[in-house]
């Protein structure tokens, strides 16, 4: 690590909603063999490679188009040429942007996901479009050690809060958890969740999303009572409404969801079709009260990759120069594509 711990004092304010967001490109997306043991939520299609990746880039360029239309800025990266990430298109599991500048990078389980981590063109973006990185935060280091922390993938942040919750799992370990909040400034929140069978729900943005007001939950796949009370006592004392969840519809992928926020400041909640069929109608009544539904039909990457929309979406939330600042006017919501270097 090469950040020391900082008190809350001393870190910006930060939104909660993001108003842009980074997507990978996918250019070799199959279900990936090396995370399928830790991932219940992956399946094989009995598909050729070939359609499976057809099927993958739609979907990835028809949730691009849906982003668009709601107003969210989102930079594309193409995946690196030749290499072997088949889960490239969930970028947010290896890095995370802050509104102090800082870029942290993460340990990641298993070999082939460590191949996904670019930070040069993390900094190409930053440069090419006037976003300020300040210091880079690297924890990769960990994986030495078998220590591990995938991003917003195993950590929910409430960035106004300060508040990190994790779901144990052996892509979450409790030191990984640690060395993240201690350089972020965050007040760890660990606890365990399994599905029906007793498998470690391997990400905790499988099980719920914070918002600026409302929590997605999956509090019954808490199986200890204290720790259920812990998350639900933290969520009430921040000042957000519980929309409990179904085992059922955390396998759809309902849990999966990100609140974001358009260029004109209008609320949204990025989530899979069918995440939001899943609903039933006096939950979906008190999410569309706080947010507007942007719907992405990701069937495919939900069903072979075991993650969703939320997944793909890394936030940006490094602070504009001063001289871009200046000039954006951000009436109309940009594509940056930047190639991998």
């Amino acid at each position: 690590m090469n950040a020391p711990q900082r008190t809350r004092e001393l870190l910006p304010a930060a939104r909660q909603a993001a108003r842009t967001v980074l997507m990978v490109r996918p250019a070799s997306f199959c279900s990936n063999p090396q995370t399928r043991p830790s991932n219940a939520f992956q399946q094989d299609l009995a598909w050729p490679a070939a359609e499976i990746l057809a099927a993958a880039r739609r979907e990835f360029e028809g949730a691009l188009g849906e982003l668009l239309r709601h107003g969210i800025e989102v930079a594309v990266l193409d995946e690196a040429p030749g290499a072997a990430t088949p889960d490239a298109l969930y970028p947010n599991n290896w890095f995370s942007t802050h509104a102090d500048g800082q870029l942290v990078l993460y340990p990641m389980a298993v070999p082939n996901r460590r191949l996904e981590r670019r930070p040069e063109a993390l900094r190409a973006l930053a440069l090419r479009h006037g976003r300020s990185i300040t210091r880079t935060t690297d924890l990769s280091t960990l994986e030495a050690i078998e220590s591990f922390v995938e991003g917003t993938g195993s950590l929910v942040l409430d960035r106004v809060h300060r508040i990190a919750y994790a779901a144990r799992s052996g892509r979450t370990t409790a030191a990984g958890v640690a060395a993240a909040c201690a350089a972020l400034g965050y007040e760890p929140l660990l606890f365990s969740a399994a599905d029906a069978q007793g498998r470690a729900i391997y990400h905790t943005n499988v099980l719920m999303s914070v918002g600026p007001r409302l929590a997605l939950l999956g509090e019954a796949l808490i199986p200890a009572l204290l720790e259920r009370a812990r998350v639900a006592e933290a969520l009430e004392r921040s000042g957000h409404e519980r929309v409990l969840l179904s085992p059922e519809q955390i396998a759809a992928f309902a849990g999966n969801a990100l609140f974001l926020e358009s260029a004109s400041g209008e609320p949204l909640l990025a989530i899979s079709s069918r995440a939001w069929q899943s609903l039933a109608r006096a939950q979906r009544a008190r999410l569309e009260r706080q947010a507007t539904p942007v719907l992405c039909d990701v069937a495919t990457i939900e069903q072979c990759g075991g993650g969703g929309i939320r997944c793909m979406l890394a936030e940006i939330f490094l602070p504009l120069t001063a001289g871009t600042a200046a000039q954006r006017g951000r009436a109309e919501p940009a594509v940056h594509r930047v190639s991998a270097p």
